[in-house]
Order: structure tokens, then C-alpha cells, then sequence
């Protein structure tokens, strides 16, 4: 069967980590006390800081106690779900305000868009939220790229390490998993979408990567999705 769907990851795949960890995460946990405190009234906010209080096994907690949590969760660079949800409010203001653009490399600009010109379903799925997704592709060095995309999932359904996530996805979308092609620069999660019954691909930007799944340099030379415009 051939490829119907595209689910790409974000960090190393479309975009430079370098970017997540020398722009996005400095950002947010610079701004983070804040913006909590700017918004520590709201009925989402203080959810927010309830679950990270719970996670954390100190419900009941102070305020001071909950960032210094959030600040210690993001300088071990840890995928809980509370603290993206915080890091995409924190985004949508800087993006809002310009302080940084969403960065992608040209190639995966340049593919997306071919590939959804070629009726090709696009996904996301990444660790980071949703909303830091879209806010991600809506605020781009190419310009606003959602409009690409059919869906954005995020560990709300599993961890990127577990087969179970990835047939989450297929049912999700509908359709077998061996006619959707998952992108990602991490093994585990290529292992992980393989044992889900879906085709992988490497994107191994840095020279001399070998895996047992297919390599690309980088988008233009996806090895599946040849047969489609490039």
C-alpha cells in the first residue's frame, strides 16, 4: 500500500534543537514567575498548578513552590504534560510579540508543502503541546504553515516510546498504519512506530548516522516518498 499520511516530529526532524533549547526553553523559563503571576487568578492557571503540584507528590504546595518545580522540570528538559501546557501560553505571547520566530529547516518548508499539494495527510507529534505546535508552524521563518497539517497530536495520547501511541494515531486518522509514514531524528521513536505497524524514516541531518530504519539527509530524499513531487 502506498503512503497516505505523513506524521513528522518536530525537534531534530523540521526543526533545529537547537533552537527548542537555546531559544524556546531560556524564554519560557525566564518569563515563567512572571507569567504565572500575571495570570495566577485564572481558573486555568490555577488547575495548572494543581496538577503540577500533584505530579510533583506535594499537593497543597505554595505558589514559590510550584515554579521552583516547573524551573527544575525544564532544566532536566522532562516531557510532563502540565509543564508544555505552560510552555505554550508562555510561546504564544513571545510569538505574539515577536520576540522570535518558529524555526524550520528550508527542506521541510519546501516538502510540506509539496506533499500536501500531492493530497498528502500531515500530522504532527511531538512532546511539546499542542498549542506549541501550532504555534511552532503559525509563526514560521516560512510563514503560517497550519493550514498543512490535518491534526497535531502530543503525549496526551502516550509517550513517544510506546507502541500504543502510535496506533492511537492511526485510529485517530483512520487508516492502516502501514499507509502512514512517521519522521523522526530518534530511534526509540522509530522503533516504537515500526512495532505500531507504521513506516519510519531517520532524518539523520548529522553525516554518518546508520539505523536499521530507512535514512534521509533530509526531506527531499525521504526514501518512501520518492515516487512523489520533490
Amino acid at each position: 500500500m502506498s503512503i497516505q499520511a505523513i506524521v513528522t516530529d518536530i525537534e531534530g526532524t523540521t526543526t533545529d534543537i537547537g533552537f527548542v533549547h537555546r531559544v524556546l526553553f531560556p524564554y519560557a523559563a525566564r518569563q515563567l514567575p512572571a507569567y504565572i503571576a500575571a495570570h495566577g487568578d485564572e481558573p486555568r492557571m490555577q488547575a495548572l498548578l494543581a496538577e503540577v503540584a500533584a505530579q510533583s507528590g506535594r499537593p497543597g504546595t505554595s505558589e514559590a513552590q510550584v515554579v521552583d518545580q516547573l524551573l527544575e522540570w525544564i532544566k532536566l528538559d522532562l516531557k510532563i504534560t502540565p509543564l508544555k501546557t505552560l510552555q505554550g501560553w508562555i510561546w504564544r505571547e513571545g510569538y505574539e510579540r515577536g520576540d522570535f520566530t518558529g524555526h524550520l529547516y528550508p527542506d521541510a518548508a519546501i516538502c510540506l508543502r509539496r506533499w500536501h499539494e500531492a493530497g498528502l495527510r500531515l500530522y504532527v507529534y511531538s512532546s511539546g503541546s499542542e498549542e506549541a505546535q501550532r504555534l511552532l508552524f503559525g509563526h514560521s521563518d516560512h510563514g503560517d504553515l497550519t493550514g498543512l497539517f490535518s491534526g497535531f497530536f502530543d503525549t496526551r495520547v502516550g509517550a513517544k516510546r510506546e507502541a500504543d501511541s502510535y496506533r492511537h494515531i492511526a485510529r485517530a486518522i483512520d487508516l492502516p498504519p502501514e499507509q502512514i509514514l512517521f519522521l523522526s531524528d530518534i530511534e526509540s521513536e522509530l522503533d516504537a512506530a515500526r512495532t505500531a505497524g507504521l513506516e519510519t524514516c531517520l532524518l539523520a541531518r548529522a553525516a554518518g548516522l546508520t539505523s536499521s530504519h530507512p535514512v534521509a539527509a533530509d526531506f527531499h530524499h525521504i526514501p518512501q516518498l520518492q515516487e512523489v513531487v520533490q
